[in-house]
């Protein structure tokens, strides 16, 4: 009985550290990332001029800010969500849930956008969760999904420190520390100084209205219609 109990826990013991390991593995897949992906997607920016959709944006804003009234627990939890137009319960949510509920207000679904182009081009996605195939229940979930995405598809801005490059609409990703992917969207609201400003994002208490643009290391900056 005894002997049971030692293999037992020794199993246990070799589970708890796979997982650990697998744990590492995944950040520092996704430090990697982070750090290749300022190298070669975001070296050429392309300049900011109006295309015409400036009210598109604002609604797009809008629609962030509006997120930021609702009460949400954070729950990074995989989901089984429908297809198209699936959903985690209204009451959860990270920061990535934000964009695609901001985006679905102004009629574009990021889950059907993401989900159809990694199925064509699986490749061009980082090969960071195991995964051999599309999943419309995360990969849209996941900002360095997005990331490229968005630089596919939508239109990479210039990186600075000067607060008018970023206008209402613009999507904004940070790498927070080792690797740790964070995203929020721009709002129509400045700050204090009316300098810059506020961005909408979901770090762990629910979607908030902040002034955070330049709180950590901007990895991308992205407009998308």
């Amino acid at each position: 009985m005894f002997r049971k109990i030692l293999i037992i826990i020794f199993a246990l013991v070799l589970i708890a550290v796979f997982l650990a390991l697998n744990r590492i593995l995944q950040y520092k897949k996704r430090h990697e990332f982070i750090k290749n992906y300022q190298v070669e997607y975001l070296s050429e920016p392309s300049e900011r001029v109006s295309d015409g959709n400036d009210t598109f944006f604002a609604q797009l804003a809008k629609a962030a800010e509006e997120r930021a009234l609702h009460s949400i627990t954070y729950d990074p939890s995989y989901f089984k969500l429908d297809y198209p137009g699936g959903d985690v319960p209204a009451d959860k949510g990270v920061c990535t849930d934000v964009i695609i509920r901001a985006y679905r207000k102004v009629g574009i679904d990021l889950q059907v956008k993401v989900h159809e182009d990694m199925k064509k081009n699986f490749d061009a996605y980082p090969q960071i969760w195991g995964l051999r195939k599309a999943d419309p229940n995360i990969d849209h979930r996941r900002v360095p999904n997005l990331m490229v995405f968005f630089k596919r598809h939508g239109h990479t801005l210039a990186i600075s420190r000067e607060p008018g490059d970023y206008q209402p609409g613009d999507i904004i990703t940070w790498n927070l520390s080792r690797g740790v992917t964070h995203i929020g969207i721009v709002s129509t609201k400045r700050n204090d100084s009316a300098k810059r400003y506020l961005a909408v994002h979901n770090i762990g208490s629910g979607p908030k209205l902040e002034d955070v643009l330049f709180a950590w290391k901007i990895t991308g900056h992205f407009k998308y219609n």
